[in-house]
């Protein structure tokens, strides 16, 4: 693991995650951005590229779609066609852009929630109206509930969803896809899924499927968004992919993007190919060392007797409940105490943070002092 020590100083790249604390004496574990080093080979694969002294605009090649192909079949057991791909310059545009290409189906958009926050805002950039489905704590882990899913699915044009689960952590089972699938056939609601963490899973006994792989039916009511961004830790270098069988949604979703979307830069592409091209253990690694971390915090939440937090199996993203320190936003507390979370009610969970644990173990430790002691001053 001594590629992710020491920690490195990342104040002097005007680090959106750091400079939000400039000034102040706060960790900051909020936005998902690791606080890692970059894989080598992602970095090798940009300098290659800048051999060439033209960095030009720059269309995606049959090299990286085939790339992209390959990785799917082998990852997702799912077999991918040339003509499903449209590239877009982020999984954020992606489901935005979808939502819009999807409003003459239906009067309403479905989030479960908590929700990764700029769900929340899609519905009303799209002329839909918002229906959350909050999700419900069974046991240690969150579970959508099906049954209320099953009543204000009709007359939806879409349900927007991640997964692996971004804030609570979950990696959907297959058992739940196909009851969701099975929801979307039934009323012709079209899932968009948000797959950007799908190569981050650290429960051995997890395994990442996608809810379009299920079947054909279902993937042609499908939009699927993936980026290599999240895994390999280059959100700098904004690239992803919208897997879209149906072929009247995908002219949809193209049409939605004249004006509004940009090209993606040819570094981007370069390290998203060197990314859908790994054939070596550096995810693996990752994954064992983020799972380590995860089992520090979780242990340091369980401590407390205070605070509660379900295991993680995918992301590096813990959601604590902290209702106990305060009931509407406990971030403040926290940030008096030297720590900066994510607000649990940006996503939907009032009461609750969120606390990015991707960063050195020595980073993570003083972290982990800095909860034990705020929770000791209550």
């Amino acid at each position: 693991m001594d590629f992710f020590e020491p920690p490195l100083d990342r104040r002097p790249t005007s680090s959106s995650k750091w400079n939000r604390y400039a000034g102040r004496d706060v960790l900051p574990f909020w936005v998902a951005d690791m606080d890692l080093p970059c894989a080598p080979f992602i970095l090798e694969a940009v300098r290659e590229r800048l051999e060439h002294p033209i960095l030009g605009y720059t269309e995606p090649s049959e090299e990286i779609n085939a790339a992209f192909i390959d990785w799917a079949a082998e990852t997702l057991d799912w077999i991918v066609e040339p003509e499903w791909l449209v590239w877009i310059p982020g999984v954020v545009p992606g489901f935005n852009l979808a939502a819009r290409a999807i409003a003459a189906r239906g009067a309403r958009l479905v989030i479960p929630t908590p929700a990764y926050h700029p769900f929340l805002r899609v519905p009303e950039h799209a002329s839909l109206d918002a229906a959350d489905s909050p999700l419900v704590l069974a046991g240690d882990r969150w579970e959508m509930d099906f049954d209320h899913l099953a009543a204000i699915m009709p007359d939806a044009a879409g349900l927007l969803f991640c997964n692996p689960q971004n804030p609570t952590g979950r990696v959907y089972e297959k058992h739940e896809l196909e009851t969701l699938a099975a929801l979307a056939l039934e009323h012709d609601t079209v899932l968009i899924s948000d797959e950007i963490h799908c190569g981050i899973v650290l429960d051995p006994t997890c395994r990442h499927r996608s809810v379009a792989a299920l079947d054909p039916a279902v993937a042609n009511l499908t939009i699927s968004l993936f980026a290599a961004t999240k895994t390999y830790n280059f959100a700098g270098l904004n690239a992803a992919i919208a897997v879209i069988p149906d072929a009247t949604l995908r002219e949809r979703f193209s049409a939605e993007r004249k004006g509004l979307v940009s090209n993606i830069s040819p570094l981007a592409y370069a390290a998203t190919l060197a990314a859908y091209r790994d054939d070596s253990d550096w995810v693996d690694k990752l994954n064992v060392f983020l799972a380590q971390n995860e089992r520090l915090v979780r242990a340091a939440v369980e401590r407390s007797n205070v605070l509660s937090m379900t295991p993680v199996e995918g992301t590096y993203l813990g959601w604590i409940d902290a209702r106990a320190i305060d009931p509407d936003d406990p971030t403040a507390f926290f940030e008096a105490h030297g720590l900066g979370f994510s607000p649990g009610e940006d996503f939907g969970g009032r009461g609750f943070v969120r606390f990015n644990f991707a960063c050195s173990r020595s980073l993570l430790e003083r972290g982990i002092e800095r909860l034990e002691a705020a929770v000791r001053s209550v």
